[in-house]
């Protein structure tokens, strides 16, 4: 298995994007950040414990890369590649008590 994937391929195998094109889209609108950097390109590599942040359909949501996703799969299969962190570490990695 590789130790990176492009972030596009990531969000549409992670079942974030509901196509490909829309994954490419998300990625270059400069509004995804990995592990606080902003991100502007579809082919951003993404690695297992890496942080994303982005806004989606109106919410914040913060994942954690848990493993590398080979393909798309059923939803339950996709909802293993990531995990939502928790407000409690939210406001602990930016910095606040």
């Amino acid at each position: 298995m590789a130790d990176s994937l492009r972030l596009d391929k990531l969000l549409w195998f992670a079942r974030i994007a509901k196509t490909r094109a829309l994954a490419q889209q998300l990625a270059e609108q400069g509004r995804i950040r990995i592990d606080g950097r902003v991100v502007d390109r579809a082919h951003a590599p993404v690695r297992v414990g890496d942080v994303l942040s982005f806004a989606l359909r109106g919410k914040v949501r913060v994942i954690r890369i848990e493993r590398l996703p080979t393909r798309r799969g059923p939803a339950a299969e996709a909802k293993l590649a990531y995990s939502e962190l928790p407000e409690r570490q939210l406001t602990s990695e930016a910095g606040g008590d």
